[in-house]
């Protein structure tokens, strides 16, 4: 079963930019009711859709005050307890951020390993990619960021 996340925030100056659970040194970060990370986002989504469980808004709603600045992490290890408790094992994980700026090439290694250790995954199953959007729309003016995440799960 494959399941596919998508998530988007807004960009601006003087927020906080965290990124599969690092925080990444930038004068623009992510306008978000909790910590605005974009690819932890997209994962709970993936990984809610593969079995139809919803989606990330569903279990944790920004109108709800619990979560505000709340780190995504615990949204990633919720999603995963739910498909633990419906016995489904995570097969893989693939993430692509689109983000004109700043560069995360040096903190990929601990952005997979970060994934890996949420989802039970050896690093190999997971990849992060990134790409920029060639200066074209609002990631292109750096207004925003987005991620897309795919991941399978079978059952066990």
């Amino acid at each position: 079963m494959v399941g596919f996340g998508f998530d988007v925030h807004r960009l601006a100056e003087g927020q906080t930019l965290v990124l599969a659970g690092v925080e990444i040194p930038s004068p623009i970060g992510t306008v978000a009711h909790s910590d605005g990370d974009v690819i932890f986002h997209a994962l709970v989504d993936a990984l809610l859709g593969a079995i139809a469980l919803g989606d990330i808004g569903e279990h944790f709603p920004d109108t709800d005050p619990r979560w505000k600045g709340a780190a995504s992490s615990q949204f990633v290890e919720h999603a995963v307890g739910l498909l633990r408790e419906r016995s489904y094992t995570i097969i893989n994980v693939d993430c692509t951020l689109v983000l004109e700026s700043p560069k995360i090439l040096s903190f990929k290694p601990q952005m997979r390993e970060n994934i890996a250790q949420l989802c039970g995954l050896p690093l190999e199953r997971v990849a992060v990619k990134a790409t920029t959007s060639e200066r074209m729309g609002y990631v292109g003016r750096k207004e925003g960021v987005h991620a897309f995440v795919v991941c399978e799960v079978q059952p066990t």
